[in-house]
């Protein structure tokens, strides 16, 4: 049994023990509450000079930069919409800077990927940014995918993101879907903004318009490719394009019953590039 001085003492001694604890314990949480702030600042600040070191390379067009910090950020936040559209643009600048093109295609897949995902995210439902750079990268994986690059590309134009080239793109987009009318419409904005269309852009206006069954309008957009291509700097690209130009009027003229027209432009065609196949095929006929 307890004397009154034994009670006293272990009254005192349990008190002290709680106070200890007490302290103990209110220490350990103002310490874990510290190294949590001291933690989120860090990461809070990681994160801005990442935002900061990404936005840097991005303005500065160092896409492979780019590309690398977005895909290692992504690893961490998968659904960021900030990091999945650089992530996006910057593959599609990658991709369409590579020769070789199953490098190319794996690059434009990654695009499609982030900004697919990017597009599940409700910032993304305005931004024509993402559907416009959509559109062109399911236009260089071939005329499987040209529906496809309509729809993101007429998408960007609902969203008022009308960049320069988007009618080009539309116009070969239509093309591959068999919509030649689309095309020639998409065509004739593109060139009606410019003052110095390209020969590829003028050839492929005569092409929809052959599909058309517009000849004689196909034949003047392929004269003046031809004037064009000749005026060329890169005597390679002019004369490889100067007899498709050449070889596709002879076509016409063929159609049209003229054969001598028709030979005298399959062999200028030759004249141009001794390896066009068709112009040799039709010479042998």
């Amino acid at each position: 049994m307890f004397t009154g001085k034994n009670k006293s003492y272990y009254g005192r001694h349990v008190y002290q023990l709680k106070k200890k604890r007490t302290f103990a314990v209110l220490f350990f949480i103002i310490s874990a509450a510290c190294i949590s702030l001291l933690v989120v600042s860090q990461v809070k600040n990681s994160s801005i000079n990442e935002k900061r070191e990404l936005l840097r390379a991005w303005h500065t067009e160092d896409y492979e930069q780019a590309y690398k910090i977005s895909k290692n950020a992504l690893s961490a936040k998968p659904l960021d919409y900030f990091l999945l559209t650089i992530n996006g643009f910057s593959a599609y600048q990658m991709g369409i800077s590579q020769i070789n093109n199953y490098n190319t295609l794996v690059f434009i897949n990654e695009c499609i990927r982030s900004l697919r995902k990017a597009l599940l995210l409700e910032d993304s439902s305005a931004d024509g940014r993402v559907f416009y750079v959509l559109g062109k990268a399911y236009s260089y994986k071939g005329g499987k995918y040209a529906d496809l690059a309509v729809k993101y590309l007429e998408t960007a134009k609902t969203l008022s993101y009308d960049a320069h080239d988007i009618p080009e793109y539309l116009g070969l987009a239509y093309a591959a879907c068999g919509d030649y009318r689309s095309s020639v419409e998409a065509f004739s904005l593109a060139l009606s903004r410019t003052k110095k269309p390209s020969d590829s852009l003028l050839l492929s206006m005569a092409r929809s318009y052959i599909e058309l069954e517009e000849y004689g309008i196909a034949v003047d957009y392929l004269r003046q490719c031809i004037d064009i291509s000749q005026d060329s700097k890169s005597v390679l690209v002019a004369g490889r394009l100067s007899a498709e130009v050449h070889f596709q009027l002879g076509e016409q003229y063929n159609l049209k019953g003229d054969t001598v027209k028709a030979r005298s432009e399959w062999r200028n065609a030759l004249n141009q590039d001794p390896s066009h196949e068709k112009a040799k095929a039709r010479l042998n006929n």
